[in-house]
């Protein structure tokens, strides 16, 4: 059986799923589900977009300002936490 809510079609899994959660009492109705699903998409959508902001932001920060390489890193870190050891001592 294919259930219809407001011309929106479930699947036989998807409705399964979607009345176990109404009969847990995690939801009111199947639609309330439907709309917290299509919230948790929204909610992706926005923060892929924010993630690919940032990205976009730290390529800018590299091309402007340059950038490190992973050796460049590792022999810095690895300077600093020498120096760290050595002040221990």
């Amino acid at each position: 059986m294919i259930l219809f809510i407001g011309g929106i079609t479930l699947s036989p899994e998807l409705e399964q799923y979607a009345t176990e959660a109404v009969e847990q009492g995690r939801y009111h109705d199947v639609s309330e589900v439907v709309q917290a699903g299509l919230s948790l998409l929204k909610q992706a959508k926005a923060e892929r977009a924010k993630f690919v902001t940032s990205l976009e932001e730290a390529r800018a920060e590299a091309e402007r300002d340059g950038f490190f390489t992973a050796e460049e890193v590792h022999r810095d870190m690895s300077a600093t936490l020498d120096a760290m050891d050595r002040s221990k001592e």
